[in-house]
């Protein structure tokens, strides 16, 4: 059976010196809530410069059953009370934000 799914790779730009505090909002509460609102997590990356050194972003893919899934997901995310109170502490740690959709070919090991 093919593989219907949509992927979305996300990309966040900490502000300088806030990647710590991005990464532990992702691990302590963002990852749950996008399980719970029907996101599944493929993996998180922090990506690094051509020396290996980290940069200040964190990348990440999440998988939706469609494009229509991911928009009902992140509305129900960004409006959920427990994202709305882990945000509450008014420490700005994201800089700017990208968000890519990608459908997977035909030869893609998925199917």
């Amino acid at each position: 059976m093919a593989d219907t799914r949509t992927f979305e790779l996300r990309t966040y730009t900490a502000v300088p010196g806030k990647l710590d505090a991005l990464l532990t909002r992702f691990r302590e509460h963002a990852v749950p809530l996008f399980e719970k609102h029907g996101m599944t997590s493929i993996g998180y990356w922090v990506q690094t410069d051509d020396e290996g050194n980290p940069t200040e972003n964190l990348v990440y893919l999440v998988a939706h059953a469609s494009r229509e899934a991911a928009a009902e997901s992140w509305a129900a995310f960004w409006a959920d009370p427990d994202w709305i109170a882990a945000r509450s502490s008014g420490e700005q740690v994201t800089a700017s934000a990208t968000s890519t959709f990608l459908d997977p070919t035909d030869f893609s090991p998925l199917y």
